[in-house]
């Protein structure tokens, strides 16, 4: 009896296919995993990095103008504050100079010495007035014996004169005050000139 026939198995060498599978799974791997992880994630931290520099920069920048602003508002308030008070107490003295002049009209108007301690109470009422308004920076023009000075005194009367330098004011009239480099009042004053010089003036004038 004839023996049936096996059919032979083929089995492909093992060593024959290491290399192409080795092949195809550095293939899937290559496609699946970055080439360097690491260095994507630094380049996006760099990023995020200098972009929050910038941001802080900019803020900065914001914070150093505003205080810069809040300061130049500061001290313009301030400044406005100090010149209407000033202002305040400019209109005050004004309103207090005629005052000053009652009290001066008062006092030459009584040189009889029966009025001498009446004259003494005057001229203490006029000192403290003064004293109250001299502090807050009021000061007298100085103009008797002075140059003239059309900025400070205001000249409504000429007379010749030699004994007197040409333009010197000779007689104070009514007295003239400054405030904090204001004047308040110009000093009516009488102004002397030389006689050559009234010739010159009336010759021009004619």
């Amino acid at each position: 009896m004839a023996e049936p026939k096996r059919e032979e198995k083929k089995v492909m060498p093992i060593d024959g296919n290491r290399d192409e599978q080795e092949n195809d799974l550095q293939g899937v791997a290559d496609d699946s995993v970055p080439a360097d992880p690491q260095a994507g994630g630094d380049s996006a931290l760099a990023a995020e990095v200098q972009k929050l520099k910038a941001e802080k920069e900019d803020l900065m920048q914001t914070m150093m103008r505003r205080q810069a602003d809040f300061e130049n508002f500061r001290k313009r308030t301030e400044r406005d504050r100090s010149e209407e008070a000033k202002r305040g107490v400019e209109r005050f003295v004004i309103d207090l100079i005629p005052v000053i002049d009652a009290f001066d009209r008062a006092l030459q108007a009584h040189d009889d010495p029966r009025y001498e301690e009446y004259r003494k109470g005057i001229t203490l009422i006029r000192k403290q007035l003064w004293d109250a308004i001299a502090k807050h920076g009021v000061l007298p023009i100085e103009a008797a014996g002075k140059m003239f000075d059309p900025h400070h005194h205001q000249a409504i009367e000429r007379v010749v004169s030699e004994d007197y330098p040409d333009g010197t004011v000779v007689a104070v009239f009514q007295d003239g005050y400054m405030f904090n480099g204001r004047v308040l009042r110009p000093a009516i004053v009488r102004v002397s000139v030389h006689p050559d010089e009234g010739e010159k003036s009336t010759s021009n004038e004619n």
